[in-house]
């Protein structure tokens, strides 16, 4: 078999471990590099991304480059539009082929589209590969070949096809070799890089790298959960399974104050950790075990990786529901959308101590609870009357794990927007903290000016001005509010 001289481009796959585009470029490749472009319209931190998630890309990149070196060839940092510099690296170095996993954003999508053309006009071939979903989403149809819009069924057919494609019989998936050694570029090659305006991105110290972590101002990295880089994902999810974590999953999930999640979201959504082998891990903690409990546990985080495909499929497959409302009707509802209640929500200045514990978590550490992300979603749209949107942008330049798909499908659950078949749906923000924090644990570990106030009072809100501490009184009634929320509901329905 003939190989050529190619070029593997990272995007969400931060990797060498189980890369199915990167395993298959190493295979029928002469020489090989790596890329990695830092695309400004996904690097823009009043949109598409946040300081947190710029943090674990930087960090991840660094890794991902002494990865390279060590087998031998290189990984070139790249700043500016991927389909000119994808392009331009290509004729350097005289490239062949380009490889690269698919993605499933709009804008992505049709980025790809264009490089691809592009690339195809310079004779040069393009190979892609669906690597950051279990199951493909061309199988995943409902009886009468269309898309499923509801979680329960595609979860039941999803299940279904892994059974089919499972590669033994202990549950696991087949996953792809790592790339053990490379042959990288030859000395004339490596001078058309140096001798081009590409010559900052050759070494290990890449500028731009450091330039994106230089000028970033997240500075609690200590606190964030979620870890960057290869290693760290491996150990985060060897820690979760052979813990035993994942075997109280079940209802120790719901829990802020405990560490009881595998904290992988990140890892998942730059892809520093495969679908496929979180997917075996799991399955090795279930073959471990003939307890029906924590079965029951490990069943419900596979459920997880199952959302996870669901809101990639539904972006996928209904891509207008990055700009707006599943339920067209919403686009009609009257949000009242008062800058200073926004503004106090975004601050963790409510009034309302388990809103304000959640945004501060997600101020200090980049990350939040997935129950309190519903809970605090829930309070800005149906008490507060502040349109998801302005929430869902809010995450998206707040959170380390910032996902289009898994974001905007959230706060589409919470704000009844989305696919949910239970479109009504409030929660009482002082009974989730009775039911979820019912020691206080949570809300005094985020708001430590409250941590003399006794659990009742802390988990009911009432709090006396005298205790208070300048800790501010509520901006408003739970119950007014989403009194009023229901009558404009009902309105538009």
């Amino acid at each position: 078999m003939t190989k050529f001289q190619s070029i593997f481009w990272h995007r969400r796959d931060l990797r060498f471990g189980d890369n199915i585009g990167l395993f298959e470029a190493s295979k029928n490749s002469k020489s090989l590099i790596g890329v990695y472009v830092l695309d400004p319209k996904l690097l823009d931190l009043n949109r598409t991304t946040s300081e947190a998630k710029n943090w674990f890309l930087g960090e991840s990149l660094i890794e991902l480059q002494k990865n390279w070196e060590i087998r031998g060839s290189r990984l070139l940092i790249l700043n500016g539009d991927p389909i000119e510099l994808i392009s331009k690296l290509a004729e350097l170095v005289h490239a062949e082929c380009i490889y690269w996993n698919e993605n499933i954003e709009p804008y992505e999508i049709n980025r790809d589209k264009q490089i691809a053309e592009k690339l195809s006009k310079e004779k040069r071939k393009v190979y892609t590969f669906l690597d950051q979903l279990i199951v493909n989403p061309s199988n995943i149809k409902t009886n009468n070949d269309e898309p499923y819009k509801v979680y329960g069924p595609f979860y039941r057919k999803w299940i279904d096809l892994i059974n089919i494609t499972k590669s033994s019989e202990n549950n696991l998936i087949q996953t792809s070799e790592t790339a053990k050694q490379l042959t990288g570029l030859n000395e004339r090659e490596l001078s058309s890089i140096k001798n081009s305006d590409l010559n900052y991105c050759i070494t290990n110290k890449s500028k731009s790298i450091y330039e994106l972590l230089s000028l970033n101002r997240f500075n609690k990295t200590n606190l964030c959960p979620c870890k960057p880089g290869e290693s760290e994902s491996i150990k985060q999810l060897n820690s979760f399974i052979h813990s035993g974590v994942i075997n109280s999953y079940n209802k120790a999930r719901d829990i802020p104050s405990l560490e009881n999640t595998s904290h992988l979201s990140a890892a998942l959504s730059l892809g520093t950790i495969s679908c496929r082998v979180v997917w075996n891990g799991a399955q090795v903690s279930k073959n471990a075990t003939d307890d029906e409990y924590k079965i029951n546990s490990i069943d419900t985080w596979i459920k997880e990786l199952a959302w996870r495909e669901f809101y990639q499929n539904a972006l996928i497959n209904f891509p207008e529901l990055e700009k707006g409302p599943y339920r067209e009707k919403w686009l009609d509802f009257p949000w009242q959308n008062r800058p200073d209640w926004f503004e106090a929500w975004g601050d963790g200045l409510t009034g309302i101590p388990i809103i304000d514990a959640a945004m501060r978590q997600l101020k200090c550490s980049g990350w939040m609870h997935n129950r309190c992300r519903m809970i605090v979603a829930s309070f800005l749209v149906k008490d507060l009357l502040i349109d998801w949107r302005l929430g869902e942008l809010f995450f998206m330049k707040s959170l380390v794990d910032g996902d289009l798909a898994a974001n905007n499908g959230g706060w589409q659950w919470s704000a009844s927007s989305g696919m949910d078949p239970k479109p009504m749906r409030i929660f009482n923000p002082f009974r989730q903290a009775s039911k979820f924090d019912e020691d206080g644990e949570y809300i005094r570990k985020w708001i430590p000016e409250l941590s003399h106030i006794s659990t009742p009072n802390l988990l009911s809100g009432e709090i006396s001005s005298a205790e208070r501490n300048s800790y501010p009184k509520p901006i408003i009634s739970h119950k007014n509010q989403t009194s009023i929320f229901k009558e404009l509901y009902s309105n538009i329905k």
